[in-house]
């Protein structure tokens, strides 16, 4: 054998075990997740058979939150488009799906989901059209007006008719499908379960595909996009439309589950807490917005139990408190602490050759 050949033969395994080397701890990355995927399935369909009622009322809330901040998610942090407006979006999404369950149209529950989910991305791409020309705060500041406007839109006396003016509109309570041993609130918590897990999947599934590429590429430097042949104003519209269509089912969810709408539920502190639930889950991430969801329902409770005179103090220490500690949210927070960990345990892996070796 040559020497040239025997260089070759090298060069080939050195190549063989370095794509080893990056494959195995892929795969094992991989497998973990899919288990704690499994575990978090299998935990959220066992909770409601433990916990009280309003504890399961509690948990779906927080759902409900989580799919409403992974819409804004979509458009902020995966397409670098800031909004202040999701509360419209989602209070358009509740106001839809309480309509059509009212006396006049008695539309089943379920169907009033994709109902919601068409009227906001039809009203998402309607303001993300002239949003085009807009970008940062001044895309905020349009988006702003309509978080503001809404409110007083629905207490109009044009559409108080179908909206119930200031007085709202009252739902009932879906009943569980017969035969299923299980009382109301815990069918809402599995019905909106479900909804979750085919929302997040798809969200997952749409960052992934060439259309997530796309829209992260316009994020990260909208003029190399345009340069590559990406049409930046068809992406950015189809974004603020899913975007609104995620936060409007979310908004369908919430109205089924509260069982009550009113114009002052959706007003412009909405959109803030759907932004801070944002940032502290961690922008970008799919898992983290479940988490933003979780700090937007149960922190100001929190703090309202610390001190009921200054609860806003409380809530806003303690948002200090994990924006020092998780700079880049729970998500970022995860990840580094994971990185930390593997980083561990190659060092003591390590060490025992090492001493072995001298």
């Amino acid at each position: 054998m040559t020497v040239p050949e025997r260089e070759a033969i090298a060069l080939e395994a050195a190549a063989v075990r370095s794509e080893t080397a990056v494959a195995e701890p892929l795969s094992l990355w991989l497998d973990r997740r899919r288990l704690l995927i499994g575990a978090a399935v299998i935990a959220g369909l066992v909770a409601p058979l433990v916990v009280a009622n309003f504890t399961i009322f509690q948990l779906t809330m927080v759902m409900i939150y989580g799919l409403a901040i992974l819409g804004l998610n979509l458009l902020t942090g995966f397409n670098g488009q800031f909004s202040l407006g999701h509360s419209a979006f989602y209070g358009i999404g509740a106001y839809t799906a309480a309509i059509l369950m009212s006396r006049s149209a008695d539309l089943a529950y379920y169907w009033t989901l994709p109902c919601a989910g068409a009227v906001c991305f039809i009203v998402g791409i309607a303001l993300g059209l002239p949003a085009l020309r807009l970008q940062g705060l001044y895309l905020a500041l349009a988006t702003f007006a309509l978080a503001v406007a809404l409110p007083q839109l629905l207490k109009s006396h044009l559409l108080e008719g179908m909206t119930g003016g200031v007085q709202g509109i009252v739902i009932d309570k879906p009943d569980p499908p017969p035969g299923l041993p299980i009382n109301a609130d815990q069918w809402l918590y599995y019905f909106t379960f479900a909804v979750l897990l085919i929302m997040f999947a798809a969200a997952a599934g749409l960052v992934r595909s060439h259309t997530g590429r796309a829209i992260m590429a316009i994020r990260d430097h909208p003029i190399a996009a345009a340069a590559m042949g990406i049409n930046t104003a068809r992406y950015k519209t189809l974004t603020f439309g899913v975007s609104a269509l995620y936060t409007g089912i979310a908004g369908a969810l919430g109205a089924i589950v509260v069982q009550f709408v009113a114009p002052d539920s959706f007003n412009f502190l909405l959109s803030i807490n759907f932004l801070v639930g944002l940032i502290v889950g961690g922008i970008g991430s799919i898992p983290g917005s479940l988490f933003g969801g979780v700090f937007v329902l149960f922190v100001p409770n929190i703090a309202e139990k610390v001190s009921t005179g200054l609860s806003g103090a409380v809530y806003g220490v303690i948002l200090l408190l994990l924006i020092f500690l998780m700079p880049s949210g729970a998500a970022g927070f995860v990840r580094r602490t994971a990185a930390w960990l593997a980083r561990l345990k190659r060092a003591a892996n390590t060490e025992p050759i090492g001493r072995s070796t001298r």
